[in-house]
């Protein structure tokens, strides 16, 4: 495998329960999934072994960023439960400006309250 985002899903009768996302620049080894960290999390979510399955999103020429953003958008989104540890408030692509004047009308509004508390 190489350079791509995977799910790990739990499935229950005929539904599917996403259970962890993840990514893997490049690796050969047959035992990826069963000697990761969190496959203990995923039998526990699971019941059993054979209730995983993978999914997965090639993204063949994409850098760790890519990856990482689009984990980053799935956790979010699906919450998955054995990434808990990895969950993050979305940070926003933009930044608030605060200018001189609003922290004046700011700083005028707290001292009308605070003389409107002492009436």
């Amino acid at each position: 495998m190489e350079k791509l985002v995977y799910l790990i899903l739990s499935r229950t009768k005929d539904k599917f329960d996403m259970v962890y996302v993840g990514d893997c620049p490049k690796t050969d080894e047959k035992s990826f999934f069963t000697s990761h960290d969190q496959f203990k999390c995923w039998l526990q979510k699971s019941g059993s072994e054979q209730s995983l399955y993978l999914a997965i999103y090639p993204m063949f020429e994409s850098s760790e960023a890519k990856r990482h953003n689009v984990i980053q958008k799935i956790i979010a989104q699906y919450k998955p439960p054995c990434n808990n540890d990895e969950i993050s408030e979305p940070k926003p692509d933009y930044v608030v400006r605060v200018s001189e004047e609003s922290d004046k009308d700011s700083e005028e509004s707290d001292k009308d309250s605070e003389e409107s508390d002492k009436d």
